[in-house]
């Protein structure tokens, strides 16, 4: 009976890291820092389980010769996987016990981990080395991981083996974020007197493991089912590049330049404050706006030619609704479709303030 338990529940895939500060755990007292391997398991569901060996200041050699690689080998098993970054420390020429050159050394010291991998029956996939926050005088993003990183991806492409080229993903992001925005993402954290381009604040940790799971997706399709998160992020390489040829503009409106004082529409009641955001963008396909009605105002029956969506922000009121009468407040959302009729009216002492969304018409 308890092995036909273990079939119906067969234990979770591990997932190993082997990797440097960059991937490694913290504790809360070394808070926001955080690796990116300390918030993988949130992007994965409970059939996998992240077993984070990763160690700060290691390099592919030094994990090894300090006994960290005996950690994995004891019980690493058939169908797990093994994620491998180093890079970061393997370029420290003054450590001898850490350094390794780059062109041989370096991945005769990754090939440890592929073949224990492969040995246990286990996926290896090797992973260039997150890149550092380093822009030249906050123009240019700087590559400082060049040899290292074209080490891994030579060596997976020689061994034909799985391949997350993480310094490429993350160098998109940072030069799609900017020199002074990414700051926020490492830890430059001024009440703790650090300036630190090299490891991850937690919401930089979160971000480099989206890229991560979202480029093990691409390598593994099954992995989709298991992933419990959205991974849609990052940028392109060209982001930045690609916005002379943008048609239109991306945009952003302050109320304080909209704010128009109207009574109230369609026959309503009172006085109104409207904020029309983005009226005149051209090629935009729906109305946003925001609507606030003061004491006694409201917004007349009208039906409609088209689907509307109101928004309670604060306040509240009674919304008429094909001939029924509803109380409304803050976080009631109403979506009336086209040939329905409706009406609005604000109630009580406070003001009701609405968010209204609608396509536009077509000419």
């Amino acid at each position: 009976m308890v092995f036909a338990a273990e079939a119906r529940n067969p234990p979770p895939r591990q997932v190993f890291i082997a990797g440097d500060s960059t991937a490694s755990e913290y504790g809360p007292e070394r808070a926001p820092r955080q690796g990116w391997g300390q918030a993988l398991d949130s992007f994965l569901d409970d059939s996998f389980m992240v077993r984070n060996h990763a160690k700060s200041g290691r390099s592919a050699r030094s994990f090894i010769e300090e006994g960290w690689f005996k950690g994995i080998a004891k019980d690493i098993r058939a169908g797990d996987v093994m994620l491998i970054q180093f890079g970061h420390n393997d370029q420290k020429i003054e450590d001898p016990t850490r350094y390794n050159e780059p062109k041989d050394a370096f991945p005769q010291w990754l090939m440890r981990y592929v073949t224990l991998a492969r040995a246990k029956g286990a996926t290896p996939i090797l992973i260039t080395p997150v890149a550092r926050r380093t822009f030249d005088h906050g123009k240019q993003l700087l590559d400082t991981h060049g040899l290292y990183t074209q080490a891994v991806r030579d060596l997976a492409q020689r061994e034909n083996l799985a391949l997350i080229d993480l310094n490429a993903r993350s160098m998109d992001w940072l030069r799609a974020l900017g020199d002074g925005p990414s700051k926020a993402y490492f830890m430059h954290v001024p009440e703790q007197q650090q300036a630190d381009d090299t490891h991850l604040s937690s919401q930089g940790a979160v971000a480099v493991a989206c890229l991560v799971v979202d480029e093990w997706k691409r390598l593994d399709e099954s992995l989709v089912a298991h992933v419990v998160r959205d991974t849609d992020c990052g940028a392109s390489a060209n982001a930045l590049a690609d916005l002379r040829a943008q048609a239109h503009p991306s945009l952003i409106a302050h109320e304080r330049d909209i704010a128009a004082e109207q009574v109230g529409p369609h026959g309503g009641a009172g006085t109104t404050t409207a904020y029309p955001f983005f009226r005149d963008a051209p090629a935009l396909g729906f109305e946003f706006r925001r609507r606030v009605l003061h004491k006694g105002a409201g917004i007349g029956l009208h039906q409609h030619h088209k689907d509307e969506i109101y928004y309670v922000l604060s306040g509240r009121g009674v919304y008429v609704l094909d001939g029924k009468a509803h109380e409304v407040r803050a976080g009631d959302a109403m979506l009336t479709r086209t040939g329905s009729t409706h009406a609005i009216r604000q109630d009580g002492e406070e003001d009701l303030e609405l968010l209204i969304m609608y396509g536009k018409k077509r000419d």
